[in-house]
């Protein structure tokens, strides 16, 4: 009969240490940071959570990272032979939607990254519309 290995015990698996993720939106899709609103109406009155989202259809977010073409290595030349290094290239951005814009869309749309409640992964189509902010001084 042929012998079985036995499966590693739980305490010989080391638990992971502190991990950093990067998630890359591929096709026409951005990742997406909700921007939580005020706990306080223009008047002041204090708003509690339940009132903030059943008023509110639309949702304010900063897109942290956007879809885009698959990167190349560039070189940088600067005359010398001896230290060209590869330099980062994170490949074009393909969404239509600069990385750090803020944009609007209904809240009930996108997908919630399942370990950060605040990020979204949200389809450019389902983006209503970008939002600059303009101070007072700005305007005429």
């Amino acid at each position: 009969m042929p012998s079985r290995s036995k499966p590693p015990a739980d305490e010989d698996r080391t638990p992971p240490g502190r991990v950093s993720r990067h998630i890359q939106p591929l096709g026409p899709r951005v990742l997406v940071r909700v921007i939580k609103s005020p706990d306080r109406s223009e008047s002041g009155l204090f708003l509690p959570a339940g009132a903030k989202d059943s008023h509110s259809e639309a949702l304010l977010a900063e897109v942290v990272e956007v879809a885009r073409t698959m990167p190349k290595p560039t070189f940088v030349v600067d005359g010398d032979d001896d230290d060209d290094e590869p330099k980062a290239d994170l490949g074009e951005n393909v969404s239509g939607i600069p990385v750090g814009a803020q944009v609007l869309f209904a809240k009930d749309q996108g997908i919630t990254v399942p370990w950060d409640d605040s990020l979204r992964i949200l389809g450019v189509r389902h983006v209503l519309a970008i939002v600059d902010i303009i101070s007072e001084d700005h305007l005429q």
